[in-house]
């Protein structure tokens, strides 16, 4: 969860995000249950159950498609995270809906004979194992050796077919489709996912302006780790250190990634993108020449320090996950900013700790220590290995006031991400000043 999500946006959008999908997600149903003719139990379960699972996947479909303000006002990860309870509430309603149908009429149970089952049930059946594909595929996403392309266009073919068997399971069925009030309230639904598709794969990347940056350099930060610094082609993009944004190769490529913005908020000349090259996508960075342009979508996230009254920072990643970090510094350092930062920095080995020069010259322009963490250290190293636990993180807190309000700020894997959580709670940390973003698959 990102416990960033409340601390900077207002009540009153969190409000209006929430009532928009309580009515999505319930309106339908409730439409149903106000104008429908009364009908045995087990009939009208099995339609209302029907109704909410459609509603639960149209939200599903539309959270993770980059509305600006839904995802300013709540955070990605906590957008990301309902997009996947309503995956495996979509599919706990379905099943919920089979048994409703099976116990109105036993002998419907033949419609899961798909041979011999009418279209309409076809298309139920399809979208239904699709369906449990996805939430397999959710659960199981940091089990999955794939690499992140496979895992998403695997994830995205399964999404279609979902929502593709189900419009046709509706449309085949031909009961609420001819219904004076449930049709046009379905057709808002289709309409609502068509509309939210068409802008996300297609009219961002043709209408919006500003979104296209040219290649000033390509810098290789180790043998794994690239940063690429582009220049805008005109406007720029504005962003709150911490934030991150979709990078794509093409205009109107299907294929993109999400990179943390590494550059600092206050320079409008260069944007700045560090990639570990563990993919396709990431390892064809390289290959860039400066003058190639490339595009980019955003910033978006609520992982920023601007977004808090804090007196302090501490700031805890892992390997690549310094770029939100550094962001925040090099903003900090632009800014003049007197507030106390702490950082502590976890790697493999030294050759993938980062920006290790610059953090050094960082250290003269701001209130700064850095404390170096090794995975893996050679006989060499006589700095701090092991764990980030309640003992490290005292020793580092020991030269800040006690009294002051102080944010913690904690980027990397899950695991990693994890064991800092456990740590700042046994500490007593307030949650609300517990900030986070995990490199996991959305």
């Amino acid at each position: 969860m990102d416990r960033t999500t409340t601390d900077g946006a207002p009540a009153g959008a969190r409000t209006v995000w929430a009532a928009v999908l309580l009515v999505l997600l319930a309106g339908p149903a409730v439409a149903f249950l106000l104008t429908s003719a009364p009908a045995g139990m087990w009939k009208q379960l099995s339609s209302v159950t029907g109704l909410v699972a459609l509603s639960a996947l149209v939200c599903t479909a539309c959270l993770p498609s980059r509305l600006r303000g839904l995802t300013r006002t709540f955070g990605i990860e906590t957008v990301v995270g309902l997009h996947r309870q309503l995956g495996i509430l979509s599919a706990v309603l379905i099943a919920l809906h089979l048994a409703a149908v099976v116990a109105n009429n036993p002998a419907q149970v033949g419609l899961l004979l798909v041979p011999t089952a009418p279209n309409r049930a076809r298309a139920a059946v399809t979208a239904s194992v699709a369906l449990a594909l996805l939430v397999v595929l959710a659960l199981e996403r940091r089990r999955i050796k794939a690499r992140y392309e496979v895992w998403r266009w695997m994830h995205l073919f399964l999404a279609a077919v979902t929502l593709g068997g189900s419009a046709l399971h509706v449309l085949w069925l031909k009961q609420m489709v001819t219904d004076a009030v449930m049709a046009p309230i379905l057709a808002g639904l289709g309409l609502l996912v068509v509309a939210v598709f068409v802008m996300r794969w297609w009219g961002r990347s043709v209408l919006e302006r500003g979104g296209e940056f040219v290649i000033e350099r390509i810098r290789a930060e180790n043998p794994t780790v690239t940063t690429m610094v582009l220049a805008p082609r005109e406007g720029g993009m504005r962003f709150s250190p911490g934030q991150f944004a979709w990078v794509r190769l093409q205009r109107s490529a299907v294929e993109e990634h999400p990179f943390t913005i590494a550059s600092s908020a206050h320079d409008p000349h260069f944007t700045e993108f560090t990639i570990r090259g563990t993919g396709d996508f990431a390892s064809s960075v390289r290959g860039l020449r400066p003058g190639e342009s490339v595009w980019v979508d955003g910033p978006y996230g609520s992982f920023t320090c601007d977004a808090v009254p804090t007196e302090g920072l501490v700031l805890i990643a892992a390997g690549v996950g310094i770029t939100p970090m550094m962001s925040m510094l090099r903003t900090a350092a632009d800014r003049g900013d007197q507030r106390p930062h702490r950082l502590v920095y976890v790697a493999r080995d030294t050759g993938d700790l980062l920006f290790r020069d610059e953090l050094a010259m960082l250290r003269r322009y701001l209130d700064l220590e850095v404390t170096e963490v090794l995975r893996r250290p050679s006989a060499s190293w006589t700095g701090v290995t092991g764990e980030i636990d309640v003992r490290l993180l005292t020793a580092v807190l020991s030269t800040l006031d006690v009294a002051q309000r102080l944010d913690y700020f904690l980027c990397g894997p899950p695991s990693m991400v994890d064991d800092v959580l456990g740590a700042l709670t046994s500490m007593g940390v307030p949650d609300d000043q517990i900030h986070t973003e995990q490199f996991d698959m959305a």
